[in-house]
């Protein structure tokens, strides 16, 4: 986007960028912080007694956290521009919802633990790290209904967010030449399952299958997809809708179409992977390198998961899954793989992997994976080669 003339600005959190690409990427990016002693997370209990991640309220209000002051940030680069500015694309990678599980009131206590809907609960034939995970945090499940409580707060607070966001576009008069997306780059187990965050091998629709809203010129209002797409799609919308051709081969499907009023790919089957293999743990939360929380030792609130890293490597094994409208199969490098019949089971409760019933659809969909795999595997450049090939 910056290569083709637009301005693009970004605040937030950063997973992302490096500082090199940073610099080759973005015009501007920093990270705008509230004040410190507001945005303290404050256990509710001893992490040794119980590391769950649910916490006392924060201080002040919600204008003091660091998601608002990059949002401000935000809205305060669209309220300067001037017509003829060159046009821009902003990205706010905000942290909420995330764990630790608080918020600033109101947004802590809006909900009430005995109103929210029933968690999905303990189930057997499950990967490794569910166990683990519970064992090794010595979660309570009785807190697990206030844990929700407090997720779904928190994504209030960035609907709150987002509608300041969509009023200012409004304001500046660039709504009807505005695309506003909205999605995450992932969920969170907050309380499902009788865990909490989220895992490197974990792909449950709670942790993959997260909201994509998407509003602007052109776009059929109040439209639902019901088709599956993947978050890499993102990439080939935006730059469809610019008028940008990508001079790399990638795998993703523009949207566009969809947001016109198209149907989508009812077979289109989507993926995810991730995991580590034994020969990396060294970049896993388990290694023993000083920058890690594992190493910072028991006072800190991921220490449980990378002393579970460490101890038991093979509970964050490879894995890579495929996802069709009725099913989901998921093979692992180390433990139980899985297989679920979303139509019978959309909570995938159980877990029917190598039962006879389901040997037609699971070779369908390892054969479906293979080729996938087959086919993403390698790409040729688009630039002719120097040597002449």
């Amino acid at each position: 986007m910056k290569e083709a003339g637009y301005e693009v600005h970004v605040y937030g959190k950063n997973d992302l960028f490096t500082p090199e690409s940073a610099a080759l990427s973005t015009d501007v990016y920093t990270n705008v912080n509230g004040p410190p002693q507001k945005n303290k997370s404050v256990p509710t209990q001893p992490l040794e007694v119980c590391n769950d991640f649910l916490c006392h309220p924060m201080e002040g209000t919600y204008r003091d956290h660091n998601d608002y002051h990059n949002l401000k940030a935000g809205m305060d680069f669209i309220n300067k521009r001037k017509p003829g500015d060159k046009p821009f694309i902003i990205f706010l990678p905000l942290t909420f919802p995330h764990c630790p599980y608080t918020a600033h009131e109101p947004f802590y206590s809006m909900y009430d633990k005995n109103n929210i809907s029933p968690l999905r609960p303990i189930c057997e034939k499950k990967p490794l790290h569910h166990e683990l995970i519970r064992q090794y945090r010595h979660l309570d499940r009785s807190n697990m209904n206030k844990l929700q409580a407090v997720y779904m707060g928190m994504i209030s607070f960035t609907d709150t967010l987002l509608g300041e966001l969509m009023d200012c576009v409004e304001n500046a008069g660039i709504k009807n030449q505005t695309m506003l997306i909205a999605s995450s780059d992932h969920g969170d187990y907050a309380g499902d399952y009788g865990l909490i965050e989220k895992w490197s091998s974990g792909c449950e629709d709670v942790l993959t299958r997260v909201p994509l809203l998407v509003t602007g010129p052109g776009f059929q209002k109040g439209r639902r997809v019901y088709e599956q797409t993947e978050l890499f799609d993102i990439m080939a919308t935006i730059l469809e809708s610019a008028g940008i051709t990508p001079e790399h081969t990638h795998y993703a499907r523009s949207l566009l179409p969809q947001l016109q009023g198209d149907h989508g790919d009812s077979k289109r089957a989507v993926f995810c992977e991730g995991g580590f293999n034994q020969n990396e743990l060294y970049c896993s939360a388990g290694a023993d390198r000083p920058d890690h929380s594992y190493s910072r030792g028991p006072g800190n609130i991921y220490y449980a998961k990378g002393l579970q890293e460490h101890e038991r490597p093979e509970s964050v094994g490879r894995f890579t899954m495929i996802r069709t409208l009725t099913h989901k199969l998921v093979l692992r490098t180390y433990g139980l793989n899985e297989l679920y019949d979303l139509a019978a089971d959309p909570l995938e409760l159980k877990n029917v992997y190598g039962e006879d019933s389901y040997t037609g659809i699971q070779a369908e969909l390892e054969r479906r994976m293979l080729d996938w795999y087959i086919a993403t595997s390698d790409s040729v450049p688009m630039d002719e080669d120097p040597r002449g090939f």
